[in-house]
Formats: C-alpha cells, sequence, structure tokens
C-alpha cells in the first residue's frame, strides 16, 4: 500500500489492528484528557498501550470545539511506531538508516488539505489560537498551555535548507506563542543567522503532521539535513509540500493544523511552569522564550489535534524520542564511523529516551569499543549523558542484563571515563533549580559531563552459570505441560561458554548429567 498521506490515515490503520480508542464521551481539556491517556503509560506493559482520539473535547468553560484530540498515536509503543513506517519492530533501524542514506526531496503542490480554511487579520485577533483544543499535560502544576507534538519549520537563509523540529510552544494570546527553542537546537541557529542580518525569523507550528515528518522532527539528524528529504525517504515516496500563506517557507501539504508566523529577533516572552521529559516540572522563572507573531492559521475542515504525552517517562514523548534517537545513533556509529560490530544502539525509556545510551556491539579490534562511545559522545551535546557498551550476549533493552555486565564485566580504574562540555539542559543535576541562565545552558564554565562505560569483555571468561540450552529447552516443554503460564526469558535465559573453559571442565560436567559423579570424585581424591 502507498503510505499515509496524514496522521488521520493512520489513525484509521490504528483502528483497524484494534490499537484505537476511540472516546466520544464529553472530555474536558484541561482537567481529563491528558490524566486518562496518561493512565497506560502508568499501569500497562508497552505492548497494551493503544491510541487516544477524543471525538467530543470541550473546555472547562463550557467551550465545545470542532476538531478531535489524538494522543499516542504516532509513538504509544514500539508496535504503534512500526505501523506508522509500515514495518515490522524489528525492521525499524535500517528502515532509517536507508532513509537517511538514500533520501528522497519532497515536491510542491499548488493546493492543498492543510489550507482547506484559512485565517488571518482580524480573525487572529478575535480568536485565533483558542479555537485549538490544547490539553493541559499535567493538570494541577502546568502554569501554561504548551503544545508538545509541534514540528516547526524554519529555514537557514544562506542555504535555504528548511529544518523541521519538534519544539514547545506555548499559547500566551489569541496570536503570540512563546516558542522554546534551545541554544543546541537547530532552529536556534536560524534564528541567530536572522539576528545577523536584522530580520525577523519566518516559522511556520505543524499539529497533525504526517507520520514520518512527525518522526524526523524528534530525531537527532545533521545540521543541514533536509529532513522533508529524509522523510520521503522512510515512506518510499515523495512528501508533498505546499507554500505557506503568509511566509516564505513550505509546509506538508497533508497535515492538519498550520500556525503561520514570524519570530522577533528583539523581543523575548517570560516562561511559566511546565513538564519536561526528565520527569519533573520546570518552573520558568528566569526562563526567556522567543516571541512568535501569528499571522496565519490554515488548517482541514474539522481538524485533527495531535499531542505528543509528554513528561514523566515512561510515555509517548519517550518512545517517539526512543525509536528515533537509536535509529539515528545506530546508522552514524554503524555507517558513518565505519563500525560494523555495531549490531544495536538502545536509549531506554527510562531516560526520557534520550539520557542513557547502551551500545550492544561485537569487537572485532580492541579500539572498537572507546571508538564507539566517544563517537556516540560526540554525536550531540544535549543527549546521552551515560553512554555503556556492552557485548553481544547482553540484552541491551534489560536493566538486570546491562547492570550485570556493569558490575562483573567492568573495572572502574580501567573502563570508566568522565568527560566535560556538555549542555546542561533540563537536567537539574548539573544546575539548582532557578540558576541562572547562562549557568543552565554550560554549567561551570566546563559544561556539564558524560559518562562513558566500557562494560564488555577484557579477555575470556568461564561459561555463564545457567544450565545449558538442551537443558533449559527441555524445562520450557516441562513447564507447558504443568500448565504454568506465560513465560518472559530474559538475557541470558540458559548458559553458554565464554571461552575459559578446558577440556577437563567439560568431561567432570558430562559425567555428572549422566550421574556417574564418582567417576568425577576418584579423580579428585587422587
Amino acid at each position: 500500500m502507498a503510505y499515509y498521506k496524514g496522521l488521520r490515515d493512520l489513525v484509521e490503520a490504528l483502528d483497524q489492528k484494534g490499537k484505537l480508542v476511540r472516546v466520544k464521551a464529553p472530555i474536558v481539556k484541561e482537567t481529563e484528557l491528558m490524566p486518562l491517556a496518561r493512565l497506560q503509560f502508568r499501569g500497562l506493559p508497552e505492548k497494551e498501550r493503544k491510541g487516544f482520539l477524543f471525538e467530543n473535547v470541550v473546555g472547562v468553560k463550557g467551550r465545545k470545539y470542532d476538531a478531535t484530540v489524538a494522543v499516542g498515536a504516532l509513538a504509544g509503543s514500539r508496535q504503534i511506531y512500526a505501523l506508522g513506517l509500515q514495518c515490522e519492530v524489528e525492521q525499524i533501524n535500517e528502515r532509517w538508516a536507508e532513509a537517511q542514506l538514500h533520501p528522497i526531496p519532497p515536491v510542491t503542490v499548488s493546493s492543498a488539505p492543510c489550507q482547506e480554511e484559512v485565517h488571518m487579520g482580524a480573525e487572529l485577533e478575535e480568536v485565533g489560537l483558542d479555537a485549538l483544543p490544547v490539553p493541559v499535560n499535567t493538570p494541577g502544576f502546568s502554569g501554561t498551555i504548551r503544545t508538545t507534538a509541534s514540528h516547526v519549520i524554519t529555514k537557514d537563509i544562506e542555504t535555504g535548507i528548511q529544518n523541521c523540529g519538534c519544539y514547545g510552544g506555548k499559547f500566551l494570546a489569541n496570536s503570540i506563542i512563546g516558542l522554546a527553542v534551545a541554544p543546541v537546537h537547530h532552529g536556534s541557529i536560524h534564528w541567530m543567522k536572522c539576528r545577523e542580518r536584522g530580520i525577523p525569523m519566518h516559522a511556520a507550528i505543524v499539529v497533525g503532521a504526517p507520520p514520518n515528518v512527525a518522526y524526523t522532527s524528534v530525531t537527532d539528524l545533521p545540521y543541514g539535513t533536509d529532513e522533508f528529504s529524509v522523510a520521503g525517504g522512510l515512506a518510499g515516496e515523495p512528501l508533498e509540500m505546499v507554500r505557506a500563506k503568509t511566509v516564505d517557507l513550505e509546509v506538508p501539504a497533508h497535515a492538519e493544523i498550520v500556525i503561520e508566523g514570524e519570530v522577533s529577533i528583539e523581543r523575548r516572552v517570560g516562561a511559566a511552569s511546565f513538564g519536561e521529559f526528565t520527569g519533573y516540572m520546570c518552573s520558568g522563572s528566569g526562563s526567556r522564550d522567543y516571541h512568535f507573531k501569528v499571522t496565519c492559521i490554515t488548517h482541514r475542515r474539522r481538524p485533527m489535534y495531535s499531542v505528543f504525552l509528554s513528561q514523566m517517562p515512561p510515555s509517548e514523548s519517550s518512545k517517539v524520542v526512543q525509536i528515533g534517537m537509536e535509529a539515528a545513533y545506530y546508522k552514524h556509529l554503524r555507517y558513518d564511523c565505519n563500525l560494523s560490530g555495531i549490531l544495536e544502539v538502545v536509549f531506554p525509556e527510562y531516560s526520557g529516551g534520550r539520557m542513557m545510551c547502551i551500545i550492544r556491539m561485537k569487537k572485532r579490534n580492541p579500539s572498537d569499543v572507546w571508538q564507539a562511545l566517544t563517537a556516540a559522545n560526540g554525536f550531540s551535546a544535549g543527549r546521552a549523558k551515560i553512554i555503556v557498551a556492552v557485548d553481544e550476549d547482553i540484552d541491551p533493552r534489560d536493566p538486570e542484563s546491562v547492570n550485570w555486565a556493569i558490575v562483573f564485566r567492568m573495572q572502574p580504574h580501567r573502563d570508566l571515563h568522565v568527560l566535560r562540555g556538555r549542555s546542561g539542559g533540563l537536567d537539574y543535576s548539573s544546575y539548582p533549580p532557578g540558576a541562572p541562565l547562562e549557568e543552565r545552558r554550560f554549567p561551570d564554565t566546563l559544561g556539564a559531563s558524560s559518562l562513558l562505560i566500557d562494560a564488555t569483555l577484557n579477555w575470556p571468561y568461564p561459561p555463564t552459570a545457567l544450565p545449558k540450552k538442551e537443558y533449559m529447552d527441555r524445562a520450557l516443554e516441562l513447564w507447558g505441560e504443568l500448565n504454568l503460564g506465560p513465560l518472559t526469558l530474559r538475557k541470558p535465559w540458559y548458559g553458554y561458554s565464554l571461552g575459559c573453559w578446558t577440556e577437563e571442565d567439560e568431561e567432570n560436567a558430562d559425567l555428572i548429567v549422566k550421574g556417574d559423579y564418582q567417576v568425577v570424585g576418584k579423580k579428585l581424591i587422587k
């Protein structure tokens, strides 16, 4: 089948696969919507998560919205994400690598569904952003209405290449948004280039983007990459784009909503409290966001407003970022750094899908491990705070398996390095809440730190202390015959050799399972 034109096509596919919950009852966007969607992330295994479509959204003051709200429909789980890419879960990384190695440029169309309705001029001041059903992310703590699945398009005015990044937009008035773009984000580079020329930066906030656009916008790709071409590579076909109405940009033709505007190079706005991927609230005190003046809002008829459920991991935000980060780092290490022994790169959800990186690899050369660790560390100044390399027999998605490798295959004085130079970002371990802005960006003038751990074997080990596979296979047969219920086996679940085992050891073990312990005993008595 052809790739999804827009978000609503994916939502229909989720519905057909039994991965969608349609909520037709009235749901209050300020107090009920996000708490309901969040429950599954606190109480269900990942494979049981579904997308939510709220079809009757109302405001706490009684307002009814002519729009639906989708939560978890893009990346509620790895299975949902794979459905969004039209591939199997195991194919995600290679699909991403192929898209980056063989991007497909977008095509421009003259008319588009995202511009079925156009609102500008006095209408923006009277209604504008207030017509959009933006839910409150963390009721009781949020001090602002904040878009979390807002894919912000900006352009390098020197090269003309557009970028699409996922930045938080805080609704402040009917036509004003506080745009949070960190210094490490590519949109910030575009803004600085505009400031040098003394012109405002054009921007377009896309809500309800086609799935491939949503996935590329949250993934760290090298600066200057045409992310819409990568999105085409993910889909296997060109992305359709259309000229915006009031800014010099092109936007996805099949998006649900597009908010066009100019970002001031002179004015900033204050920031109120909001929740973040770290699992903690940010007070906003002392922070300054970019001043985004809305010039036009276009959308489909009865649009679908898409939201990433973010904040405390696990969440949809941690899942969509996790998968994109894993794919980007996998391609970087395996293909760009020519490390063919890279088998898997994992960013655990509990790290927000960003801050801990586990590299599963087969060492072909003793230097491979530190090449991989340092290359991963240098990929981004604000990601991968803790980076661990493990052997191919370790399951990087199982914390117990990874910790077992750290405890018994690593020596701190030899296999652990601490490096400075990271951005502090939103990590409160880098600075106390309320610290000055410059301290948060680059603490102690040397930057925050990263931890690199080599948890791979440095020499041959004895076998793992578990029964051999043939005996564990028989145990599985017995388990089934006894109807003892489902099992989720974790690595290692059977014993295997790690290179240090003698012929005598093997002979003695064979004698024991044959019941000839006394034969072994005679040898030992001698």
